[in-house]
């Protein structure tokens, strides 16, 4: 996912070379907050037609600082001077197919002729490459097949716009790009969920972005001032795309043509997982797993999936609640006489009062009347998100913006379903990237502060850094100017083992599953503190931003807010039929479940909760359900049970990103005393 955009000045015009670089740079630094990962630029010299770019896996303004960027920067300004046009174009990458560490995988991406820019994931590459194997893949980055293809049909077809929609008619996922040619004085730009905007006077100059705020913030620039920055913004629309002329500016609209639906053969799940719960379960003998057509793990794999601890049969000896499934080492947890839990006793079961006619007459004042962005939808891409921005896009027929905080543990699984949703439903999805690597270095710290003195209630520093969700959601709601956001937030999340270990007791008759009374904060508080006066480790770079995360999620305001599940009622049957029916939604390998699956730490750490505790999250979720009266206690902890084992891929993964070995950190959080008998 990136920030895009660039700028086009008409030959023989006559503004300030000045004007024209503090622009370029003033649009680069606004586009930043989609992505740090690495970062590009693309001139077109008219004097020759030339194509040079600039890019590398440093953050933007970086880039703008790198003796090489001047030069050819001052090639395109020089040009211009000799009256011909100005065209630059550039990008801010959040990484998601390929390496930033490899120059090629990094955009803008030349290819036949074609330079292109493309935000978005186009999520069916693999199958394209294969279809066409008369086209050589040189790059792991899925944005070159799109030149490609494009070339592929400008050497049968000159009409630019047929070309164009057979190519787009194959791509699966989203996509907004630009494009500029060596044999053709065009630049395209097209999209199919909306995320491009542009100002022009039809005349003299375009400028294009990623999102209408980074326009709207250039026009405040003075040094933009010259090109009478008071033209309004416009938007590529869904489905829709432009060539623009680059001697005369002159813009041809097109529609993009809808392909056929096409049903994806999905690759089934069940391989790896299966032979995840063989080797955990030791059915099975490590030696004799062999899967075809190809190996799924070697021999070192084994081993370390052997390392993964699965304590089922001690944990099933724990004395449970006869009502639910949560287990005697649950914090704060009593059993009356007849073995039921106080959290059943207290829990007050959701009473369907507020109904979906209630939620439309809610949303209805803030329905916009001239077809622009209305709601925003906070988007991580899991299935309660997904579900929710269907039916506030397709139900309540809003005019959504999926809005999603990439803080470094957003899985590419989970970029990939939000690309598949927001290219299917043609909605517009802002990202906000955090700085990644700094963030994921906040996490490795307080990972081996806490590996020093294992503390269950100090878990959550982990996550913190994913709550400035709740703040960034608020900023993109002021700068697009929407009021209206509805959340997919699920009451049956609620996780009170989490505060229950820092000493924080229960509270039944909460407005939201996030609220804490003044005391019960203190109560935090202070057993956070004792941690850090015996462990010191914890006092490192991240210790602001944790504290801002803590703010973010439970102190900061929240208006027009909705949770839709508190209108409609939570089905996961139904859930999960439109999610992969529809949209063709994509399961991990490594469990049968389909919670928490985007979310690069949670197999982590409710691998900890489960091995040390004897349960996690799905035995809280599972007891929830169970107290709605939606499943049988049967049936939650035949669940459990499954989607309990641990995690391989998700969490190598989680300690490779961080930087930390992966037999080390699991071998320690082996070796923590149980709160049950192993």
């Amino acid at each position: 996912m990136c920030g895009i955009f660039g700028i086009v000045v008409k030959p023989n015009t006559s503004f300030p070379i000045k004007s024209i670089e503090g622009s370029l740079r003033k649009i680069a630094h606004i586009s930043e907050s989609r992505g740090k990962d690495s970062s590009g630029f693309a001139f077109r010299i008219e004097d020759d037609h030339s194509l040079h770019v600039i890019k590398g896996d440093i953050a933007i303004r970086n880039l703008l600082k790198c003796k090489q960027f001047s030069p050819i920067l001052h090639m395109g300004l020089e040009s211009y001077q000799n009256k011909n046009g100005f065209a630059a174009f550039g990008h801010a990458r959040l990484v998601t197919n390929g390496s930033q560490l490899h120059e090629v995988n990094n955009q803008p991406v030349i290819k036949d002729g074609i330079i292109t820019i493309h935000n978005g994931i186009i999520v069916n590459i693999n199958k394209l490459w294969q279809e066409h194997p008369e086209l050589s893949r040189n790059y792991l980055i899925d944005t070159e097949i799109m030149p490609a293809l494009l070339r592929k049909e400008l050497n049968q077809n000159t009409d630019l716009i047929s070309c164009c929609n057979k190519v787009f008619a194959q791509l699966e996922g989203t996509f907004s790009i630009a494009s500029m040619f060596e044999d053709l004085d065009q630049l395209l730009l097209a999209t199919n969920n909306g995320s491009l905007y542009y100002i022009t006077d039809s005349g003299s100059f375009l400028v294009f972005a990623s999102e209408r705020y980074f326009l709207q913030e250039l026009q405040k620039y003075p040094a933009f001032r010259v090109f009478n920055s008071n033209q309004g913004i416009q938007q590529l629309v869904p489905d829709t795309g432009v060539f623009i002329n680059l001697h005369s500016l002159e813009i041809n609209s097109f529609h993009i043509a809808s392909a056929e639906e096409k049903q994806l053969s999905l690759v089934k799940s069940v391989n790896v997982y299966e032979i995840h719960k063989c080797l955990i379960n030791n059915k099975v003998s490590k030696e004799a797993v062999v899967i075809e057509p190809i190996m799924l793990m070697n021999n070192h794999e084994k081993h370390l999936i052997g390392l993964l601890e699965y304590n089922v049969d001690s944990i099933m000896k724990l004395q449970r609640c006869t009502k639910c499934i949560l287990p005697e080492t649950f914090p704060f947890i009593e059993f009356d006489e007849k073995g039921e839990c106080n959290y059943c006793r207290n829990y007050n079961i959701k009473k369907h009062d507020k109904s979906l006619v209630e939620l439309k007459k809610l949303v209805d004042p803030y329905r916009a009347k001239n077809g622009k962005p209305d709601c925003i939808v906070p988007f991580s891409g899991g299935r309660d998100s997904t579900y929710t921005l269907h039916f506030v896009k397709k139900e309540l027929a809003l005019n959504p913006i999926a809005f999603t905080y990439d803080w470094g543990m957003v899985t590419d699984l989970a970029r990939r379903n939000i690309a598949r949703v927001c290219g299917k439903l043609g909605v517009e999805n802002i990202i906000v990237s955090a700085d990644i690597n700094w963030k994921r270095q906040n996490i490795r710290k307080n990972l081996i502060a806490w590996l020093r003195r294992p503390d269950l209630g100090m878990i959550p520093l982990f996550m913190a850094g994913d709550k400035y969700f709740f703040y960034y959601t608020n900023k993109i709601k002021k700068q697009t100017d929407i009021k209206l956001n509805i959340w997919g937030i699920n009451r049956l999340e609620n996780t009170d083992f989490k505060v229950g270990f820092c000493g924080v007791k229960p509270h039944f008759d909460k407005k939201t599953i996030y609220s804490l009374s003044a005391f019960s904060t203190l109560s935090l508080f202070n057993h956070v503190a004792k941690n850090i006066l015996v462990n010191p480790a914890y006092i490192n770079d991240s210790v602001f931003n944790t504290l801002g995360s803590f703010v973010s999620r439970y102190v900061a305001p929240k208006k027009d807010y909705y949770h839709f599940f508190d209108y409609y009622p939570w089905n996961e049957k139904e859930i999960e039929e439109i999610i992969l029916n529809e949209y063709n939604w994509e399961k991990a390998i490594d469990t049968s479940a389909t919670w928490r699956i985007g979310d690069g730490t949670a197999g982590f750490y409710n691998y900890v909760y489960f091995t040390v505790a004897g349960f996690s999250e799905f035995d809280t979720f599972r007891s929830n359900q169970i107290r709605e009266g939606m499943i049988s206690r049967e049936e939650a902890l035949s669940k459990v049970y499954e989607e309990n084992i641990p995690r391989f891929e998700s969490i190598m993964w989680y300690t490779k990103i961080i930087g930390l070995d992966f037999s080390e950190v699991v071998k320690r959080i082996n070796s923590i005393e149980k709160l049950y008998k192993k």
